[in-house]
This record gives C-alpha cells, structure tokens and sequence, in this order.
C-alpha cells in the first residue's frame, strides 16, 4: 500500500524566521525594512484597474525589466525577474548547475543554498570560512560546477571586497559564478562592473530589503546576455507568468522612486552605525556588517539565553542554533525607536547578569 513513497522526492526545507503577530512587538528577525515602499508604490497599485486583472500579467516582464535595466544602465536583455530572490536564485541553480562537479559556497552562510542543492540532486561543498568569518578566494581554486556566495555575507553581513570578489570569478571562468547581493545597498560594493568583464559572473539583487518590498516578491538577475537567455528558457519551461501584474507595478515604481530610495537606506545604515556602537559598548562583538542586521555575540552572555529573553519582551531576533554560530544573534535594523529599545533592554538585562 505505501509503494507510491518510494517515488517521492524527499527535501529537507529551508526553515524561514518566524512571523509572528503580535501587539506591541518589536520584530527584528527577519531582515524586513522598517520604512514603507515608496509613496509611489501605493499610487501604482491604486491605479491598477480591477477588470485587467483577469488577464494575465506580461511574462516578460517588460516595464519591469526596462525599469531596471534603466536604473543600472544595462540592457533590458542583460535582466532577468523573477518572485523574489529566492525564486531567482532556485532558476538559476536549475540552469547553471548541471555538471558532475561540485557547486561551491561558504559553510557558514545563506541557509537555502544546501536546500535547492539537495532538492535539485547538485552535488555541493561547504567551504568554511576563516575564524573571523571571512571568505578566502584562494579556497575557491578547486574543481567545481559552480560557485555561490553572498556579498555582503549572510548572516555575517560581512563585505568581500571587490578585488577578492574579481579574484574569486576569474579564477573559475569554466563555471557561472553567482553573487548574492540582497544586502549590497546598505554599504556594500556591487560587482556588477565586472560583468562586463565576466561572461560568467550572474549578480542577484531583490527589492525585499533596500525598497521595502518584502510583501511583493521580487528579485532580479543582471549578467550577460547569453546567461539571461538561458534563464528565461528554464523559467519558461517551468512557469511562463512568474511576476503577477500588482508585484510588475510595484517593482516598477520602487525602481524609479530613486529619491525616497536613497532616502530610506541612508536612515537604515544610520540607525545601523548607532546600534553598533551601542551594542560595542555593551560587550558585543561583531563583523563590520554592511547589511540592514547585525550578527553579534555577547562576551559573557550565551547567545540562546539572550535570545529567550529578548523574546519573552516580544523583541524577536533570528537565532542559528548552528555549529559556529550558535552564540550570535541575528539583530535586523529596525527604525531608531526600535532600536533603543532593543539597546535599553539589553543595558537593563545585562546589569542584571
């Protein structure tokens, strides 16, 4: 009777933070903007008309992808869309890592990696990162089928300087090279220079963070031609209308409201700046984050007990109970209000210790 199981693709999932709903809560866990998307947004989404909606969205994302392609100065064919970065990244998994050779990526790391590789059957291995956390591309001189890393790190949120970054792509000019950026518009270099150099280096970007569009799923790839095209024919084998018309509106008006952009993430790595300094004189350590969170560990306190704590308050934060890392607190960035009270906590339950 259970002989249908053995056919069953068996995955172990990636474990999202928790979103939770509750009064009075103060929820840093999950690297969401504490600012609104830009007015403009509201106003496109007011000017959809209800009766266009039984039509289906453009599959290729046209305005969208011109809207990008226009903020960076690339060619709409140098662009590729997707439902969030995740998305994104899943395709581009599927499309570039078909060979028997490992795809290489940090151990310590965005955790969906190792999911895609195992539910997708790509053979992979974890590169550990040094003491400090850093990636050394020297360890990517190795056999491989590809390579994936973020950058700014996640959920380190340290930065790979752009010379390692170059070192790291043209080193591997037999395999596509994917960078992660989700978190580069908080201080980070991008490498999207170099893909006029690279025909293999893929830069992943989303509006999930820096424009506030965490609620609409969307994420881009920008790269050479030949590497977008090859994209779209997975996407288009898998799901023609991935971007439905209210996130193609959306994403649009974010990406042309670039005031209230730069606006809005000069008051994320602001609040960031001061919180570190809080946080420094209260005993934490922590890389030089250039994303919208912190990964920090306290010199005395466990991680976990800090954790619980925080949580009874209703202040959520992320906690990895990983080899490593298992004594860090992922603390997003959250408004200036938000962020003193975290630090007023803190000062209070420390005293206390």
């Amino acid at each position: 009777m259970d002989s249908w199981k053995k056919n069953v693709r068996r995955a172990i999932p990636y474990v999202p933070g928790e979103q939770p709903n509750l009064p009075d809560m103060i929820k840093l866990n999950t690297n969401e903007n504490p600012y609104p998307p830009s007015p403009k947004v509201g106003e496109a989404l007011h000017a959809l008309r209800n009766r266009d909606l039984r039509l289906y969205p453009d599959p290729t994302a046209g305005e969208l992808v011109e809207a990008i392609a226009d903020y960076y100065g690339l060619k709409k064919e140098q662009v590729f869309v997707g439902v969030g970065s995740d998305d994104v990244l899943a395709m581009a998994f599927l499309t570039f890592f078909n060979g028997d050779k490992p795809v290489l990526f940090p151990d310590i790391t965005y955790s969906f990696y190792d999911v895609w590789a195992g539910l997708f059957r790509i053979p992979y291995r974890q590169i550990p990162l040094t003491e400090d956390f850093v990636i050394r591309p020297e360890d990517y001189r190795i056999e491989n089928s590809g390579i994936v890393f973020p950058n700014p790190n996640a959920p380190t949120g340290q930065e790979l300087p752009q010379e390692a970054v170059e070192e790291i792509v043209a080193a591997n000019s037999g395999s596509v090279v994917i960078v992660d950026e989700a978190y580069v518009d908080f201080g980070a270099r991008s490498a999207l220079s170099l893909t006029e150099k690279y025909d293999h280096l893929l830069v992943v970007q989303t509006m999930s963070k820096s424009r506030s569009l965490a609620g609409m799923r969307i994420g881009y790839a920008m790269g050479n031609p030949e590497l977008i095209r090859r994209l779209n024919d997975v996407k288009y084998s898998f799901n023609s209308y991935t971007m439905d018309q209210t996130a193609l509106a959306a994403g649009k008006a974010a990406m042309e409201d670039r005031e209230y952009f730069e606006e809005t993430r000069k008051n994320v790595m602001e609040t960031r700046e001061w919180t570190k300094r809080e946080l420094s004189e209260l005993g934490f350590t922590f890389g030089d984050s250039m994303g919208n969170f912190i990964f920090a560990a306290h010199k005395s306190c466990p991680g976990r007990e800090l954790f619980n704590a925080l949580r009874e308050k209703r202040i959520f934060v992320r906690y990895f109970d990983k080899p490593r890392i298992s004594n860090y607190l992922r603390i997003t960035v959250g408004t200036p209000e938000e962020m003193k009270a975290l630090v007023d906590f803190l000062k209070n339950y420390l005293r206390q210790e």
